[in-house]
C-alpha cells in the first residue's frame, strides 16, 4: 500500500488545483442566490434519464460477458450500480475490482473476465467522448488547451483499440505471451490462478472478433452517452444557462475525459472544470457554476446512495470491501 501513496497524494493535489482554479472567479453569494433561485424540478426527468442510462450500460456489460456467462442486464443492474458507488467514494477506482468482486461472488464469473470488459468498457467510452468532442468543437470553438486534450485523448484511445484488437485477433497468442512469461517468473504453485486468469482475459475480449460486435458496442456505446447529455441537458432548464443539446455534447465529452486524471474518489475537482468550459464557449460563471455544482451532486448522490441499498440486499459487507482494497493494495506495492 505505501507505493499507493504518491498516487494518492497526486489524486489530492489534482483535485485541489482544478477546484481552486474552477472555483476562484465565484462568488459564493451570488452562486448562493443561484442555487435557492434554481428550479429543482428539472432535477426529476434528469435523475430518471441517468439511471435509464446505467440500464443500457448494464446491457453492454452483459453483451461483453456473454463469452464467459449469459447474464441478463437486470440481474447485472445491481453490480453495475454497486461498481459506480465504489467509485464515488473509494480511492484508486476501486469500484472496478468492486463489482468484479461482486460478480464473481453472485454468478462465478472469472474475474480477470470482469476487469478485461471493464477495461473494453471505458475504452469505447472514451472513444465516443472523443467523437462528441470532435462533433462540437465543428460548432464551439474551445481553447488551444482542450484542443491538445482531444488530441492527446485521440492518440491514447485509438491506440488501445488497435493493441486491443490485435490481442483479441490472435487469442493463441496471447496465451503464448502469458504461459511463457507466467512459466518463468511465477513459483509453480501461483501458476494455475493466473493462468486461470488469462483464460478469463481471453474470454473479454471475445467481443472485438468480430466486427459486427464492435459496431454494437460502438452504437450502444453512443446511445448511453446521448443519454447521460440528454440528462446533463436536462438539469441545465434548472438554471438561466440556455445551452443548446451540443454544447452540452461537447462539455460532457470534455469533462468526463479529465475525470481518466488522478483525482479525490468521486473526480472532485476534474469535473468541475465543467465550469471553465462552459465559460469558454460563453456561459456567465455563476450560472455555469450553480449548475455544474448540482449535476456533480446528483451524479455522485443518488447512484451512492442505491449503489448502499444493493449492497446491503448482495449481502457484501464492508469488511469484505476492506478486504479488497488490502489486496488491491499490497498488488500495488508488488508492482
Amino acid at each position: 500500500m505505501k507505493r499507493r501513496w504518491p498516487l494518492l497524494l497526486l489524486g489530492l493535489a489534482i483535485s485541489l488545483f482544478f477546484l481552486w482554479y474552477a472555483l476562484r472567479d465565484l462568488h459564493l453569494g451570488e452562486v448562493a442566490a443561484a442555487l435557492r433561485e434554481a428550479r429543482y424540478i428539472w432535477l426529476v426527468p434528469g435523475v430518471t434519464v441517468y439511471f435509464i442510462s446505467v440500464w443500457f450500460r448494464s446491457w453492454r456489460w452483459g453483451f461483453l460477458l456473454r463469452a464467459s456467462k449469459r447474464i441478463s442486464a437486470n440481474r447485472l443492474y445491481p453490480v453495475v450500480v454497486i461498481g459506480y458507488m465504489g467509485n464515488d467514494i473509494l480511492p484508486f477506482r476501486l469500484g472496478e475490482a468492486l463489482r468484479a468482486y461482486v460478480l464473481w461472488r453472485k454468478e462465478g464469473v472469472n474475474i480477470g473476465t470482469t476487469l478485461t470488459t471493464a477495461v473494453l468498457e471505458r475504452l469505447f467510452d472514451g472513444l465516443t467522448l472523443v467523437l462528441f468532442v470532435l462533433f462540437g468543437l465543428l460548432f464551439v470553438p474551445l481553447s488551444a488547451f482542450l484542443n491538445r486534450l482531444i488530441t492527446v485523448a485521440s492518440v491514447a484511445f485509438f491506440g488501445a483499440l488497435a493493441v486491443f484488437l490485435a490481442l483479441a485477433a490472435r487469442p493463441d497468442l496471447l496465451r503464448r505471451l502469458a504461459h511463457g512469461l507466467i512459466d518463468r517468473l511465477v513459483p509453480s504453485r501461483f501458476r494455475p490462478p493466473l493462468l486461470g486468469l488469462i483464460e478469463g482475459i481471453v474470454d473479454g475480449l471475445e467481443s472485438l472478433r468480430s466486427g459486427r460486435d464492435v459496431l454494437v458496442l460502438f452504437g450502444i456505446t453512443i446511445w448511453v452517452w446521448l443519454l447521460e447529455s440528454l440528462k446533463y441537458w436536462l438539469v441545465s432548464f434548472a438554471f438561466d444557462l440556455h445551452l443548446s443539446y451540443v454544447d452540452v455534447m461537447l462539455m460532457g465529452g470534455a469533462i468526463n475525459l479529465l475525470t481518466a486524471l488522478p483525482s479525490l474518489p468521486g473526480y472532485i475537482g476534474t469535473f468541475e472544470l465543467g465550469i471553465k468550459i462552459l465559460q469558454g464557449i460563453g456561459a456567465p460563471a455563476t450560472p455555469a457554476g450553480s449548475y455544474i455544482l448540482v449535476l456533480h451532486a446528483i451524479l455522485l448522490l443518488p447512484v451512492t446512495l442505491l449503489g448502499l441499498v444493493f449492497m446491503g440486499i448482495e449481502g457484501v459487507q464492508w469488511a469484505e470491501v476492506r478486504e479488497l482494497a488490502g489486496e488491491q493494495g499490497s498488488k500495488g506495492a508488488e508492482e
